[in-house]
């Protein structure tokens, strides 16, 4: 992946909005349009598309095909990524395998939901037989029995839980596509004093389900050329673990997929962890950024805290965190949320990113994190690495 042949030559990402009353579909052609529009390039040079599976869509069978004639698409090329928040760098690096295989030539990759206008998604097997029951209830749940295992092994500082929150929500404060309802500033005593959700989580460790969408325009290098693209960001590595731990009926459940991922990027990109400019981390919960720094390889197992504490992670800073203000302060778009991560990576990268632009940066590692299996860790994790260069 290093020889950058495949460029993403335009992106878009719409404003992320609580109950915004707008159907998938919608926000998804707003997204679609606003791509072209960036990349400087026609419809019709569209032969392929990759998407997100919404829970706003859930139990259609034919999501992708669909979302194609409502864009007015006919292609070479369809598919759906039904890997949760690791859907949309799971679909950049599908496209980039189409288009290298001749099966289209220039991909568009789309991530759109309206989770809390209207969900569809029921996740039923061991959860409504095994969890709920003694009222472990979604997410929240989940990440809390995370952090009392992690607190009881290593010590969870709450203080850099803390310190993330409140420079991803500064970094949000100077993000226009953000929720409204995430911009007002907040101090590390305002995280202390929000509500307990599910010990020791608290309200402001949490995402907020919003509505929106992205799309990125991919092609191969040689073509983006042909089209006259006025900037390229190259995918130079990618690393993907599904089911971690899976044939392990007593694995460890701090111990997530990213260890493989991140190496198996970094060896394609032929880089190493300190060769990383930025990092734009998948959080649905704060601790979740924790361990990836731990596992990615930036600090020592159970030293993730001590590393936030010490790193200025603004994006002024040696090691800039999630610059639009990760989903956490952005608000996440149901399925699509990875998305957000993924936009905020090629606004820094294309020197959009007005108010909180970092200098220097010329590479970026986005992460994604999907669905929560039985007595496991998160079930998918990827990494995906994009140089500027």
């Amino acid at each position: 992946m290093a020889d950058r042949d495949i460029a993403i030559i335009g992106y878009a990402e719409t404003k992320i909005v609580l109950r915004s009353g707008r159907h998938v579909y919608d926000l998804a052609g707003e997204a679609f349009s606003k791509a072209l529009e960036h990349a400087g390039i026609d419809k019709s040079e569209i032969d392929g598309l990759a998407v997100s599976m919404p829970f706003s869509d859930a139990g259609n069978p034919f999501y992708s095909p669909i979302l194609a004639d409502y864009l007015g698409l006919e292609l070479d090329w369809c598919q759906v990524t039904d890997l949760g928040g690791a859907s949309v760098t799971g679909s950049i690096v599908r496209a980039m395998a189409a288009i290298k295989m001749g099966m289209c030539e220039t991909v568009m990759v789309v991530s759109a939901d309206a989770q809390s206008t209207i969900n569809k998604g029921t996740i039923d097997a061991f959860r409504t037989e095994f969890q709920y029951p003694v009222g472990v209830m979604g997410p929240p749940g989940y990440f809390g029995l995370l952090s009392q295992r992690y607190d009881y092994q290593y010590g969870l500082d709450f203080n850099a839980l803390a310190k993330l929150a409140v420079v991803q929500r500064n970094h949000a404060l100077a993000n226009e596509n953000a929720c409204d309802k995430l911009q007002k500033p907040i101090t590390e005593e305002d995280y202390f004093a929000s509500p307990m959700i599910s010990d020791p989580i608290r309200m402001l460790d949490c995402v907020m389900v919003c509505d929106g969408a992205s799309a990125f325009v991919v092609t191969s290098t040689k073509r983006a050329r042909e089209l006259g693209a006025k900037h390229m960001v190259h995918p130079i590595g990618y690393g993907e673990r599904v089911n971690v731990a899976g044939a392990d009926q007593t694995p460890d459940i701090t111990l997530v997929g990213h260890q493989a991922a991140g190496a198996k990027a970094l060896k394609q990109a032929g880089m190493s962890i300190s060769d990383i400019d930025m990092i734009q981390p998948y959080d649905d919960f704060l601790i979740a950024i924790v361990l990836q720094l731990e596992h990615l390889g930036f600090c020592k197992i159970g030293e993730g805290c001590d590393f936030v504490l010490d790193t200025d992670i603004t994006y002024q800073g040696d090691l800039p965190i999630n610059t639009g203000g990760g989903q956490i302060s952005a608000g996440q778009a149901g399925l699509a949320g990875g998305a957000h991560n993924l936009s905020e990576a090629l606004r820094q990268l294309f020197g959009e990113a007005t108010g909180r632009q970092t200098t220097g940066k010329s590479n970026a590692m986005v992460t994604g994190i999907g669905w929560i299996p039985y007595a496991r860790n998160w079930g998918t994790s990827a990494v995906l690495i994009l140089d500027a260069n």
